[in-house]
């Protein structure tokens, strides 16, 4: 059933979903790109967009955490949601005290996320 929704989040958007890996990988990608956007929007004392970009990186988040198969994962799983509130918690931060260090530390996670993704199905494919 959560497959289902984050299929349709790009469904929306006109986006042909490969496989739920290359799903996972363009949520990823979407946060990392999302707060380029936020980061951009900080420096450039724009609060509106800066809101949007945090609140768009923040969604794509919650349905990671949604996505999580407990039954299947165990651990990783557990341990996954724990990092990903984190990351909202961090966002939020960053977000209220327009602080581009957390909104940072946010993507280097991402973007080693992203990356261990990569190596793991690449090896699986």
């Amino acid at each position: 059933m959560h497959d289902n929704t984050a299929h349709n989040i790009y469904a929306q958007n006109n986006v042909g979903i490969e496989s739920p890996a290359k799903l996972i990988e363009m949520l990823y990608e979407g946060v990392l790109r999302f707060n380029a956007q936020a980061k951009k929007s900080i420096k450039d004392i724009d609060i509106e967009k800066r809101v949007y970009w945090i609140n768009r990186s923040t969604a794509i988040i919650t349905e990671l955490i949604s996505i999580l198969d407990h039954s299947q994962s165990g651990d990783i799983s557990e341990y996954l949601e724990g990092l990903y509130n984190y990351e909202i918690q961090l966002l939020t931060d960053a977000n209220n005290e327009n602080c581009i260090i957390k909104l940072d530390e946010v993507s280097n996670v991402f973007k080693a996320l992203l990356e261990a993704w990569r190596e793991t199905t690449n090896v699986v494919n």
